[in-house]
């Protein structure tokens, strides 16, 4: 192959995917910002209203960079997390079958929001061997059109790529969907018989967790919180 031809290849793929790809992923940052406006103006409703009822219960939001944000309520914590790449979907998915993809194959690259359910407290405590739950994927395209793959809350909704498009009121939808998701389940005592041994490494982060929590409720602050 002549060194022009080549040239002329690569060009083609950067014109093509490669400015796709680019196009997804600002998409996917408008996308991401209209789910965390919705996600704050949640989080307010709902906290204003349920402190009439009972100021222990709290609803709060807060953001931890451009790509990641929670919403905390009662003992769960939903972790919105936005990826920085684009993917395609494999050859098989259903999507590929839609005329609205298979007349354009560049409208199977996706920016993805990941959606997490975790216990508050071991985001608080940082507890590093509690395990979170992935509970929904969004899929957002160059035409930020989107579909929402996860547990089987999400099963039926938002699943037309080819119509549905990530707006406020559809950003609403999946947020309230994983809110109910989490409050829905509920944590489960592991039976005795496999709860008999525990390591040193387990037991030290215990009683770490423990004292943290009483110097937070008490107001204490540790040596290294002080400077010193």
């Amino acid at each position: 192959m002549e060194k022009t031809d080549c040239n002329q290849e690569i060009l083609q793929i950067l014109a093509t995917k490669s400015s796709t790809k680019q196009l997804v992923y600002r998409e996917t940052i408008q996308a991401f910002e209209e789910l965390k406006s919705v996600c704050k103006s949640i989080a307010e409703n709902l906290n204003n209203q349920i402190c009439d009822i009972d100021n222990h219960v709290v609803v709060e939001f807060s953001e931890k960079g451009e790509t990641e944000a929670i919403i905390r309520f009662s003992g769960d914590a939903l972790v919105f997390h936005m990826h920085t790449n684009a993917y395609g979907v494999e050859d098989k998915h259903e999507v590929r079958k839609s005329s609205y993809v298979r007349d354009n194959p560049m409208n199977a690259y996706f920016g993805i929001i990941h959606v997490y359910n975790f216990l508050n407290d071991s985001l608080k405590y940082n507890r590093m061997n509690d395990v979170g739950q992935l509970i929904a994927r969004i899929y957002v395209n160059r035409e930020r059109h989107f579909f929402v793959e996860g547990k089987r809350q999400f099963a039926f909704i938002h699943n037309n790529l080819s119509n549905d498009f990530l707006d406020s009121s559809k950003a609403k939808h999946i947020i309230e969907t994983a809110i109910l998701y989490a409050l829905d389940f509920d944590l489960k005592v592991p039976s005795f018989q496999n709860s008999l041994e525990i390591s040193v490494f387990q037991m030290l982060n215990i009683a770490q967790e423990i004292r943290v929590r009483k110097e937070g409720e008490l107001g204490f602050k540790t040596k290294a919180q002080l400077g010193g």
